[in-house]
């Protein structure tokens, strides 16, 4: 029998989301949270900025939360609809109540999210398994996606031991004294070890046990096919694959803009957030002029 996503027990789900309640309230305080039911489960979004131009959907990576755009959501909230949402099958306000077998699934899921905030085409944001979460969703329905901009995004190659090792660093250096996490930051090329709030919920979240699809690579024909404008951004240093030669298979394969960040690593979205926004900014103004 095929398992879902979730806490171990009820005192560990309390734990977590008192945990993510307060850290959420300090960085993004202005914030609206709705819960919506879907086929897999009910799912949390939270909201910011005026309504009437095109939204902007925000899906964090594997593990991750609204939380993770707290720097991003005020600059993206001045002009534009902010939509974060929690994914189910991952630690936030979610909860999945029915597997999620492979990406046909997932995007039924986000569809079905959409479809009940009455959004009929939004700009997706998307980093590293959110990023593939987006790509797979504007394969599945293009009109519905007015633009893609994928930071370090996963579906371009297998995982390999290089960044299983990265990730399991990086949890044992998450669970250190902050000044050990800081001084591991730099090593690790993981900025997201120097986020205070994000890395306070990293006891709370080893209660919780992921059970969504490992992203299988795109092929050719899949890249070909996608209609959407597209920003990609790329690390450098990336521990996932190799940068460069993901920035040239997608660009010969697609019209998407690609930029290879210099230094930064698969923390990308962490390190490099003025950058980010000013970039993804002005490719979606472009977009919508």
């Amino acid at each position: 029998m095929k398992t879902v996503g979730g806490f171990t027990s009820e005192k560990a789900r309390a734990r977590f989301l008192t945990a993510y309640g307060q850290a959420l309230d300090r960085r993004w305080p202005d914030r609206t949270a709705a819960d919506v039911p879907t086929t897999f489960g009910t799912t949390r979004v939270h909201t910011c900025g005026p309504a009437g131009a095109t939204p902007v959907v925000l899906l964090p990576g594997a593990g991750g939360n609204a939380l993770m755009w707290h720097r991003y959501v005020a600059e993206l909230g001045r002009h534009r609809r902010v939509i974060a949402i929690d994914p189910v099958g991952d630690p936030g306000g979610s909860t999945q109540d029915r597997p999620i077998d492979g990406p046909e699934h997932l995007t039924q899921w986000l569809g079905e999210v959409l479809t009940a905030l009455g959004i009929g085409r939004a700009h997706l944001i998307g980093c590293s398994y959110g990023g593939w979460t987006a790509l797979r969703y504007a394969l599945r329905d293009p009109a519905a996606v007015a633009s893609l901009t994928l930071l370090d995004p996963a579906g371009f190659g297998k995982v390999t031991g290089r960044f299983i090792a990265w990730v399991v660093l990086g949890g044992l250096a998450g669970m250190g004294p902050r000044p050990l996490r800081h001084r591991a930051a730099g090593r690790l090329r993981n900025a997201t070890l120097r986020d205070d709030d994000l890395m306070g919920l990293a006891t709370a979240m080893m209660g919780f046990r992921r059970r969504l699809p490992v992203p299988p690579p795109l092929t050719d024909e899949e890249l070909r096919e996608v209609g959407v404008p597209m920003l990609v951004l790329l690390g450098e240093r990336g521990q996932l694959y190799d940068a460069a030669e993901v920035a040239r298979r997608i660009r010969t394969l697609t019209g998407a803009e690609v930029e290879v960040v210099p230094g930064a690593g698969h923390d990308l979205p962490m390190s490099c957030p003025d950058r980010i926004l000013d970039r993804a900014g002005a490719f979606m103004d472009g977009v919508a002029a």
